[in-house]
């Protein structure tokens, strides 16, 4: 019994050493990029729209390796399906495989018309649906008996302060048809 408690206790000596110790360089997990290193990749990417959803990686790197090497091929798909969305992002090796690759716009692959652009880098707080104003509503300016002032009526005030009509449903003092 006293022997089980010791193989028992050099186990946990053990696994205790392995969890202390730090994984190994080379394994890290996933590498963080600065803005400039993300620029300069998105710089020797390309965009591929309207390919067919079938589609590999194997056969989109096929497809693009007369351009230059390919370093990675990126298939975009749904994060609540898991399917394929038609999109991909191949990155080269260096720029001018890019120039090249664009030459394969409109070209067919897999029986579609693919749709080549160089791809752009995402810039935080850039929107391209930036309509000029802020979303949130403003609070209306206010007189000095801290009344909001109407825009449109300036003068009479058909509901008195500090009670609000709510419909019918409510138990209200006074009559309104509308």
């Amino acid at each position: 019994m006293e022997e089980e408690a010791e193989k028992l206790k050099e186990l946990q000596k053990e696994v205790e050493k392995r969890m202390n110790m730090s994984p190994p360089p080379g394994n890290a997990g996933p590498e963080i990029m600065s803005i400039e290193e993300k620029m300069e990749a998105d710089a020797r990417s390309v965009y591929v729209g309207n390919e067919d959803s079938g589609a590999t990686a194997e056969e989109l790197e096929a497809h693009f390796r007369g351009c230059g090497s390919v370093n990675r091929v990126t298939i975009l798909c749904d994060k609540f399906s898991g399917h394929p969305k038609g999109l991909a992002c191949i990155e080269f090796s260096d720029k001018e495989s890019v120039r090249t690759s664009v030459a394969l716009d409109e070209s067919l692959f897999r029986g579609r018309q693919i749709k080549v652009i160089p791809k752009r880098t995402h810039r935080p707080g850039f929107s391209t649906t930036d309509r000029g104003f802020p979303r949130a509503r403003r609070r209306a300016r206010t007189t000095n008996d801290n009344r909001p002032r109407s825009r449109f009526y300036s003068g009479f005030n058909s509901r008195p302060p500090g009670r609000v009509y709510r419909g019918r449903a409510r138990a209200t003092s006074r009559y309104s048809p509308y």
